[in-house]
């Protein structure tokens, strides 16, 4: 049978359509014997399971952080059985898989200019010694970013003075903060004003998640990084 004037064209067209695709996929690189076939077919491909996948940001965040801040997550520990985490960048600063957490007070400074990692320790506020944390306290530079998550008991041995330098660093609950809360918090040395970034879930026998201890915490969140101090 042979093809009309116009169905000729026609043919033509597709053909000439389909080659340049070819040459294009050959070129460029793709899969040109499925593109070619989606022309002729009108399928669709569909997506991949990668694809399908959604896209994981820093430290699990569901969105990037805006240029000049730094990503972060605090998970304090829950009861007294599964430690507390601390993230910053994608890069885990503590966590039990790292053994360097322990009950009460798991802190991490880390530098407000440059993102660095600077110490991390813990303090036990059930049978430590709260002169410890003073110590760790007092000389903080300014700009000094610090990161705190709780493990089972964080409030008993802190006194006046530990309470207040955590106020200084921007904190509100830890005026508040008892017996086996649930608390995380981001401070900085030199805040100017209280700082944004806290939660505290009260140990409260009506409403505890475990048997003598509140659920859980998980906090995330971007830091603006600190503009290099002048002088």
């Amino acid at each position: 049978m042979r093809l009309t004037g116009p169905l000729r064209g026609v043919v033509v067209l597709l053909l000439l359509v389909g080659f340049t695709w070819l040459l294009a996929s050959a070129l460029f690189g793709g899969d040109s014997s499925l593109s070619v076939r989606n022309i002729f077919t009108g399928t669709r491909e569909e997506p991949t399971q990668s694809e399908m996948r959604p896209r994981r940001y820093k430290c699990g965040l569901s969105a990037p952080c805006p240029p000049k801040h730094l990503a972060f997550r605090l998970v304090s520990g829950a009861a007294n059985v599964i430690g507390p985490k601390i993230c910053l960048e994608d890069k885990m600063l503590m966590s039990s898989v790292k053994n360097n957490v322990g009950r009460g007070l798991n802190i991490a400074l880390v530098n407000g200019v440059t993102g660095e990692l600077l110490e991390t320790r813990t303090f036990d506020m059930w049978a430590g010694d709260v002169s410890h944390l003073l110590k760790f306290l007092r000389p903080l530079h300014e700009g000094t970013l610090v990161f705190v998550a709780s493990f089972d008991d964080a409030a008993t041995k802190l006194n006046d003075e530990s309470r207040r330098l955590l106020e200084e660093l921007g904190s509100t609950a830890v005026k508040e903060l008892a017996f086996r809360d649930s608390w995380v918090f981001v401070g900085a040395k030199g805040i100017e004003n209280k700082s944004p970034f806290e939660q505290r879930m009260k140990n409260s026998k009506s409403s505890n998640k475990y048997e003598g201890w509140p659920e859980s915490l998980e906090m995330d969140g971007c830091i603006p990084m600190r503009p290099p101090l002048e002088g």
